[in-house]
């Protein structure tokens, strides 16, 4: 219909233009904002670009880049040529005369208000949709590259016979494909159908036809693609159900075919889409017979036929055929579903064995000596002594510890033993003055490694710290000490330019330094600098003196952020910890390949799995999950960072997982082999604990073997409660060197327990081997308590301790004053075919602000005890003394006065024992004030004891034995106000 020009006008009005000073103004005000828009847009991908290039993985960056450009302006012009060709063919099939009705006649305004800008509106709608549907699929980066590099798993899904990859990498695609198809379709239909509207071409009140037979045609083919695409739709449905999730028995997020599925909504789905195809014909045939009735028809029959045959004879297939024979019609579905869930977590493997629960053998002292190989009893809970280790190794309050520190193992001597671990990181929050230069240029890092034995502490309670002091030094030998990159180094700093560094600070003053790493991106370069002002909206970074030659700013610190940054295809685990590697620290960070596509595997969200006591107070520790609902997790490799140069390194650590290698395709060059792997950082690698409570998550219901025990939900297991806390958060699994009954010798152990759903008592116990480089690293053991005895859980074990009188009196003595009681970690150990708790207990005290070992909790078959060292409490349980062992001790206060011949030394030691019994009266009354003073009179005692006898060992020639202290005395606490003093390493594991 041609264009139809507008009525008379009136006279125009003259009105004022503004002056070109004005006009001037306003142009070089909207070319300056034009060009900021511009420049901010830039900063932000220039400082992308610059950061990667630094770290060496620029590759990742342009292949995520280019990857995401090529989506956005593929699916861009097709979407907006789909569009727009239809608007051009609906306005080109237009009728060249219109009915004079009173509709035509309202159009009319529209048709010549927008006929001077079609061109224009044409260009603003197609450019809309596009850059919609651009930005749309430049999201879908990852499914682009996993499908057109994806390799094949070598293993067919038992219903399809296809490749798993086809559901991992191919169906996600198609989908996607299809989702686009079907955007496409409704959005040209819709503006085809407005089009030929505002022409004519459609009419709704006007007399005579509705549509023309150019608009019925057009219209006809766009709804015909439209059923096509449903077609397609019910075909990849078919695959579909061998990844589909529903509820069903013992499992929220049950994945694949059920009877219903393979024998209702299978042959629906084919029947629906062979019905969709004669539709879609249909529709196609209208463009010669002109008509819609059959395509009307055949659309309602498609409906029909949804509704009948893809919903109501499937709830009758349910009904009256699953129903009254659930068990004998599902059971070999789930043995699909079972087989293929512990593939796909790497479960299928577990081994479960019956275990008593009981202990065997009578003789008591056997058991106490079988203790000791059996387990390195670790009683220094790392989720519980930082702020001990912040109180005794801080050293200054610009430095910090991890709310949480880390467990690892060093050797000495030829022995490994379980070390807790942690970095003096660097904390603004203590540095004396906050000022930009402050928190930028001159605190910029932290400084050393303190470390401390697992399975000891001294005479006072505090950790005995094998690596200390400022700076550190110990067992651990000569490395890089400054820590640039970090747990908690959150913020950006700038180095190596003409501002010094605060090194660190000792007796003989403040050190300064300038880092000379390679780290960073170099801000010598005034672009760099303007653009990192604008990114970090820093102004001062552009005029700033403290910037100059040589100057380097370091960002994106933390190990898990960085990590993620250069390989966005991982999900990390929540917990990286460091290690000196090699004569400098190195954080090591586990991450996972996943997939949601894996067929017939039940799906998990990661986000609830991996929660445990530990993440819900401590955000940092959860996991960066990629994908947050998973049914394939491989830790596929193994990361580090250098905590001075921020280096990254991936490590392809399965070598089997066809996801990494399908990544490693989509990045070449980025994942090192598993052979570039040293020995030295070998020996510091552990099973991960994501990927652990991932499993023992899927273990609870899928360690059975057999459809009808799985049916009927009778062995269904719960991960308890943490105990020691009232949070009702899962209790987080716990490394431990043991040994399990089939094991000769202890290994790095990963722990957990299992109860029975919706009980307390104990169903299971689980390990897997943690020690990496070993044979059997990564072997998950289970031990399955019978169900015809109770056996008590962590909750009733730690309800019986709180319960017992004798020990309830203690914890209040302990409480006295304004002192805490803290319940370090439960600790379960496999003996005898018994299980053995033990749980260190802390106490804050005093003045104090920090935990100190105070007690040991330990049971086994019903004995219990409560004493000051685990050695006391073992030979307490089992009635036997253990290997005799001396604890390590700094402060003379608690020890008991050794024998002598000397009469002086004899006065001594017998008023150091009055002051000893003293102090042991007051502390049972709870009078801290006599207690103190006792404590004094002890020591002063004690020191005269000593100066005598060196006296008499100069004398005699013998240069003095130096027989200074010895083991106090069961039952006699410190006060937690009680002196400290630098710890000693012990000679004796296992004592406290």
């Amino acid at each position: 219909m041609p264009d139809r020009g507008g009525g008379p006008t009136g006279p125009r009005m003259r009105v004022g233009r503004p002056s070109r000073r004005v006009r001037t103004l306003l142009m070089t005000l909207g070319v300056l904002a034009v060009l900021g828009m511009a420049f901010t847009m830039f900063a932000g991908f220039w400082t992308d670009w610059l950061w990667y290039r630094s770290v060496k993985y620029s590759s990742v960056f342009t292949t995520t880049l280019w990857t995401k450009i090529g989506l956005f302006f593929v699916f861009g012009l097709l979407m907006a040529l789909a569009v727009g060709l239809n608007i051009w063919l609906a306005h080109r099939l237009r009728p060249p005369l219109s009915a004079m009705s009173m509709e035509q006649q309202s159009l009319d305004r529209y048709r010549m208000g927008i006929a001077p800008y079609k061109r224009w509106l044409l260009l603003g709608i197609t450019s809309l949709v596009g850059l919609i549907a651009g930005a749309s699929a430049s999201s879908q980066w990852r499914t682009w590259l996993m499908w057109v590099n994806g390799v094949s798993f070598h293993q067919k899904d038992p219903q399809f016979h296809l490749d798993v990859s086809f559901y991992a990498f191919d169906l996600p695609w198609y989908r996607f494909l299809l989702g686009f198809g079907f955007a496409a379709a409704i959005l040209s239909v819709i503006a085809a159908a407005l089009t030929h509207y505002l022409y004519g071409g459609l009419r709704i009140t006007s007399p005579g036809a509705r549509a023309t037979a150019a608009a019925t045609g057009h219209l006809s083919v766009l709804l015909g693609i439209f059923v096509a695409l449903k077609a397609v739709a019910y075909w990849l449905d078919r695959y579909g159900l061998a990844v589909k999730s529903s509820d069903f028995k013992a499992t929220d997020n049950w994945t694949g075919l059920r009877y219903v599925d393979a024998n209702a909504y299978l042959p629906a789905k084919t029947i629906l889409f062979c019905i969709a195809v004669i539709c879609a014909l249909l529709f196609f045939a209208t463009l010669w017979r002109r008509t819609w009735q059959l395509p009307v028809i055949g659309f309602g029959l498609m409906v029909l036929s949804a509704i009948l045959i893809g919903g109501l004879y499937p709830a009758i297939v349910q009904k009256f055929q699953v129903q009254p024979n659930e068990q004998a019609k599902e059971a070999p579905y789930v043995e699909k579903n079972l087989k293929a869930t512990r593939e796909a977590y790497g479960i299928d493997d577990a081994k479960v064995t019956e275990y008593s629960g009981t202990g065997n053998t009578k003789d008591k002292t056997k058991l106490r000596d079988d203790v000791d190989s059996t387990a390195s009893i670790r009683i220094l809970d790392p989720n519980i002594v930082s702020p001990t280790f912040q109180q005794l190794q801080q050293i200054r309050n610009y430095y910090a510890f991890p709310t949480n520190l880390d467990v690892d193992r060093y050797s000495k001597d030829g022995k490994d033993q379980d070390t807790v671990i942690g970095l003096r990181e660097l904390n603004l929050n203590g540095i004396p003055k906050n000022n930009w230069i402050n928190d930028h240029f001159r605190y910029t890092h932290g400084y050393g490694v303190v470390a401390a034995k697992g399975t000891t502490a001294d005479s006072e309670g505090r950790p005995v710290f094998t690596e200390s002091d400022l700076p550190s030094k110990g067992d651990l030998g000569s490395y890089e000490q400054q820590i640039y990159y970090g747990e908690k180094t959150t913020t950006y700093s700038i180095v190596g330019g003409p501002q010094k560094e605060i090194d660190y600070s000792d007796d003989s003053g403040e050190k300064t330094t300038s880092y000379t790493g390679k780290s960073g991106v170099n801000l010598s370069n005034p672009v760099n600098r303007a653009a990192y002002a604008v990114a970090f909206s820093e102004p001062q970074m552009l005029y700033s003196g403290a910037i100059g030659e040589g100057s380097r700013i370091l960002y994106n610190r933390t190990p898990k952020e960085r990590v993620e940054a250069v390989a966005p295809w991982l999900t990390i685990d929540g917990d990286a910890y460091p290690a000196v590697v090699d004569g400098r620290i190195q954080w090591i960070v586990d991450a996972y390949t996943t997939t949601n596509g894996y067929p017939y595997a039940s799906r998990t969200t990661l986000g609830d799995t991996t929660a445990d006591s530990l993440t819900a107070t401590n955000n940092s520790r959860a996991v960066v999950a990629q994908q947050n609902q998973v049914n394939y997790i491989r830790n596929s490799v193994k990361a580090t960072v250098d905590a001075y140069t921020g280096e990254v390194k991936l490590y392809q650590w399965d070598t089997e997982d066809p996801v990494l290698k399908t990544w490693m395709k989509a990045f070449p060059n980025t994942v090192k082999s598993k052979k570039s792997i040293s020995p030295e950082l070998m020996a510091h690698l552990r099973y991960p604990q994501d990927l652990f409570k991932v499993q023992r998550e899927l273990l609870t219901r899928y360690h059975v073997k057999d459809a009808q025990t799985f049916l009927s939900g009778s062995e269904v297991w719960q991960v308890p409660d943490d105990p020691t806390n009232k949070s009702g958060d899962a209790v987080p699994p716990y490394y431990l060197s043991m040994k399990m009954p089939d094991q000769s010798s202890q290994a790095f152990s990963l722990t957990t327990t299992f109860s029975p759903n919706g009980r307390d008592n104990l169903s299971a116990f689980m390990t897997v081997d943690a020690e990496a480089g070993t044979p059997d690293y990564g072997k998950i053991r289970v031990l399955k308590l019978p169900t015809s005895t109770t056996v008590n859980g962590p909750k009733q074990v730690q309800s019986q301790f709180n319960s017992e009188q004798d020990i309830a009196e203690s914890i209040k003595l302990l409480k006295g004053g304004d002192s805490e009681v803290e319940y370090g970690n439960l600790l379960t150990v496999p003996l005898d075919g018994g299980l053995l708790y033990v749980e260190p207990v802390y106490v804050r005290g005093g003045g104090l602000k920090y935990p100190l070992l105070r007690k040991v909790l330990v049971t086994y078959g019903g004995a219990t005890a409560f004493e000051d060292t685990l050695d006391q409490a073992l030979n307490k349980v089992f009635g036997a003394e253990g290997p005799v062992t001396t604890p390590p001790d700094d402060d003379t206060t608690t020890n008991p006065p050794p024998t002598s011949n000397n009469p002086t030394v004899q006065e001594a030691l017998t008023d150091a024992q009055k002051a000893f019994d003293a102090g042991q009266a007051a502390l049972k009354k709870g009078d801290w004030e006599a207690y103190g003073e006792a404590q004094k009179d002890l020591q002063d005692a004690l020191q005269r004891a000593e100066d005598a006898q060196s006296k008499a060992d100069k004398a005699s020639g013998s240069g003095g034995s130096g027989n200074k202290a010895s083991p106090s005395p069961s039952g006699s606490p410190k006060p937690s106000g009680s002196p400290s003093a630098t710890s000693r390493p012990s000679s004796s594991p296992g004592s406290t």
